[in-house]
C-alpha cells in the first residue's frame, strides 16, 4: 500500500511562527501522500477574551455556543486555515484548505449531553475518503480544519485530534498510515517541566495508570485516546512529539503491547 502521512498541528506550533515555518519547511519535504490537520484553540480563547465571549474547557475539549462557534468558525475555518495553507504554497506545496463541511467530507452528529452538555460539538458518523483521495491522487495536499456538519445546515465544532484520528481510521483501508500528532512537547512527559522525561513507548494500561495518577491530562488525554483508537483500527504507526521529532520519527510512539 503507498503510504500516507497525516499530521495533526496544536494550537501552540499554529501560534509560534518560527515553530511553524520549522514544521512547514519539513513539511514539504515528506514523500508521498499526506494531509495536514490543525487546531487553533489558543488563538479562538484570544478572540473570544477580545469578544466578551466565555471560554469553557473540559479535559482540553472545548464547550461550544453558538457564539462560540461562530469564533472557532472564523478562526479554524479561516484564518488559521488560510495561514497554513499560503504558507505551503509560498514553498510550492499545492495545498488546498478545506473543512469537514467543504465536499461533505466529514458528517456529523450533535453529541448527546449526557454528563456534561458541550453543545454544538459534532461526533463524526462518516468520512468521504472517495473525494480525499481523488485530491490526493492529483497531487494537492488537503489542509483541515476541525469543523464538521449534520447534513442539515448545522456546522459543529469537532475536536481536531479526533479529526486526524478518524480520517487516519478511514484512509488506513487504502493507504499504510502514519499518524503523527505534533505540539510543543517532545513528547508526552512524566513530568512537564522537564522535556527530557519523555516516554517513548505508551501502552493503554501505562496511559490509564499515568492519567489517574494526574501525570497525563488536560488536552493530552483527547490526544492520547484518539491515537490509540486509530492504532486499534488499523492505523500503521501513531507517535506524538514536536516539529524536530516529526522529522526524525521520534517521541512517544503508541503500542497495543500488554504490560507484564
Amino acid at each position: 500500500m503507498d503510504r500516507l502521512t497525516i499530521l495533526k498541528i496544536g494550537g501552540n506550533v499554529v501560534d509560534n511562527p518560527q515553530l511553524l515555518d520549522r514544521l512547514l519547511n519539513d513539511f514539504v519535504r515528506i514523500t508521498g501522500y499526506k494531509i495536514l490537520i490543525h487546531g487553533g484553540g489558543k488563538l479562538a480563547t484570544a478572540l473570544a477574551n477580545r469578544l466578551g465571549v466565555k471560554t469553557q474547557m473540559v479535559d482540553g475539549r472545548r464547550i461550544t455556543d453558538e457564539a462560540m462557534l461562530e469564533i472557532v468558525t472564523m478562526v479554524y475555518g479561516g484564518l488559521v486555515n488560510k495561514q497554513i495553507v499560503a504558507g505551503l504554497q509560498a514553498r510550492n506545496c499545492n495545498a488546498l484548505g478545506l473543512t469537514g463541511v467543504d465536499l461533505s467530507l466529514m458528517h456529523a452528529q450533535k453529541r448527546l449531553p449526557e454528563e456534561i452538555d458541550y453543545g454544538l460539538v459534532g461526533d463524526i458518523n462518516s468520512v468521504n475518503t472517495r473525494e480525499l483521495r481523488m485530491l490526493l491522487g492529483e497531487s494537492v495536499v488537503p489542509v483541515v480544519a476541525p469543523l464538521t456538519h449534520n447534513g442539515q445546515g448545522q456546522i459543529l465544532n469537532t475536536n481536531a485530534d479526533t479529526v486526524a484520528s478518524q480520517l487516519a481510521i478511514d484512509l488506513a483501508l487504502h493507504f499504510s498510515v502514519l499518524l503523527f500528532y505534533c505540539f510543543e512537547k517532545p513528547g508526552v512527559l512524566l513530568n512537564a517541566d522537564d522535556d527530557s522525561s519523555i516516554i517513548t513507548e505508551l501502552s493503554p494500561a501505562k496511559f490509564e495508570e499515568l492519567q489517574q495518577e494526574g501525570v497525563i491530562n488536560s488536552g493530552m488525554i483527547p490526544k492520547i485516546q484518539n491515537g490509540f483508537n486509530a492504532l486499534n483500527k488499523g492505523v500503521n504507526q501513531v507517535i506524538i512529539a514536536n516539529p524536530e521529532g516529526f522529522v526524525k520519527t521520534r517521541g512517544t510512539r503508541l503500542v497495543q503491547r500488554k504490560e507484564n
